[in-house]
């Protein structure tokens, strides 16, 4: 079996709040192999978010071993957990976060040239990605142009954009409404599958999750396996 592309070893993160402290995780311990796409469970403030945050290496604070492709990456400076962000992950949230005086192939194009790719490489892979994704015919539309599910949709295609290992999303789906949210979350899941690349997304939806590779829940603070 291949290393997983994302190990964890007693990961935790407390915050002091009114002068208590708040243990959000206790201790977590993940692995997700090359290719797999994992479901992380829990309700709103159950700690989805800051969990995806620090395998993600967006905020510091943590305790613990986050390992992403082989690379031990906790303890690494500033400069460093840039590159491995920009190198091995792919970040997909809530909401789209696209750049409003770019178009949809320009935002894709992006991330593309700020890790070194051609501008001609970077155009033809965007154009190959949002036709995938159903947007053919909507490459020189701005964001204000898109509807809400075509936003998400260029968002996913920025995420994959640069073949990331990992892909991270939180809540992909949650600001459609629910035939939307389908649509776009069954194009998410055939789009990382067919890139080979590996997935944790977080969601409350159990109906979402059951459609994923594995299911984990946080629960106070502690990761469980779904049965």
């Amino acid at each position: 079996m291949n290393d997983p592309v994302l190990q964890t070893r007693d990961l935790r993160r407390s915050f002091e709040q009114g002068g208590v402290r708040i243990d959000v995780l206790r201790g977590i311990d993940l692995d997700i192999q090359p290719g797999e796409i994992v479901a992380l469970l829990g309700p709103s403030g159950s700690g989805k978010s800051t969990l995806l945050q620090a395998v993600g290496l967006l905020e510091g604070g943590f305790e613990g071993s986050i390992r992403i492709v082989g690379e031990e990456a906790a303890q690494l400076g500033a400069g460093a957990r840039t590159a491995v962000r920009r190198d091995k992950l792919g970040f997909v949230y809530q909401f789209h976060h696209l750049l409003p005086d770019f178009d949809a192939t320009e935002n894709v194009i992006l991330p593309q040239l700020i890790r070194g790719t051609t501008r001609p490489q970077a155009q033809a892979r965007a154009a190959a990605l949002l036709t995938q994704l159903g947007l053919g015919h909507r490459l020189t539309h701005r964001p204000n142009q898109l509807s809400g599910g075509e936003q998400q949709r260029v968002a996913v295609a920025r995420a994959l954009a640069n073949r990331p290992p990992l892909v991270l999303a939180d809540e992909p789906t949650g600001n459609l409404d629910e035939a939307t949210s389908n649509r776009v979350f069954d194009e998410f899941l055939n789009l990382v599958r067919g890139e080979g690349s590996a997935a944790l997304v977080a969601t409350h939806n159990e109906r979402l999750a059951a459609r994923m590779d594995r299911v984990v829940r946080l629960h106070e603070g502690r990761l469980e396996e779904a049965a």
